[in-house]
């Protein structure tokens, strides 16, 4: 197995804790399943926000989901960049894999889509 990083982002509609937590997981979980990842694999999922998400932390949102109860879980805050896309949720997730990093599934979904559209593969 080999060390992969996976990427990922969601736009939300509005700065809150519902709408923060709802689209983490959703997140989170369609990288999982895109790329049939198991908890224990993981080795840390790191979260980036724009400044204007502020309602809630996106991994306490995913610590509520049992199977990753024990992952390591990051937040930070992105910088702000003038023009860049907002209420925008980032994530890297560290995970030991037998796939190729071509064959690896990057998950932009909502707005986000147009952040990677060389990635989307639908």
């Amino acid at each position: 197995m080999t060390m992969r990083g996976i990427r990922g982002a969601i736009t939300v509609d509005e700065n809150s804790k519902e709408k923060i937590w709802r689209a983490a997981q959703l997140l989170v979980t369609e990288i999982l399943s895109q790329n049939e990842l198991r908890a224990e694999n993981l080795g840390a999922i790191i979260f980036s926000t724009t400044e204007d998400l502020t309602a809630a932390f996106p991994s306490s949102a995913v610590r509520q989901l049992s199977a990753l109860s024990l992952v390591p879980l990051f937040d930070t805050r992105e910088p702000a960049v003038e023009n860049s896309l907002p209420l925008c949720i980032r994530v890297l997730i560290l995970t030991d894999t037998d796939a190729a990093q071509n064959k690896i599934r990057h998950v932009y979904l909502g707005g986000a889509k147009n952040l990677r559209p060389d990635l989307d593969r639908d």
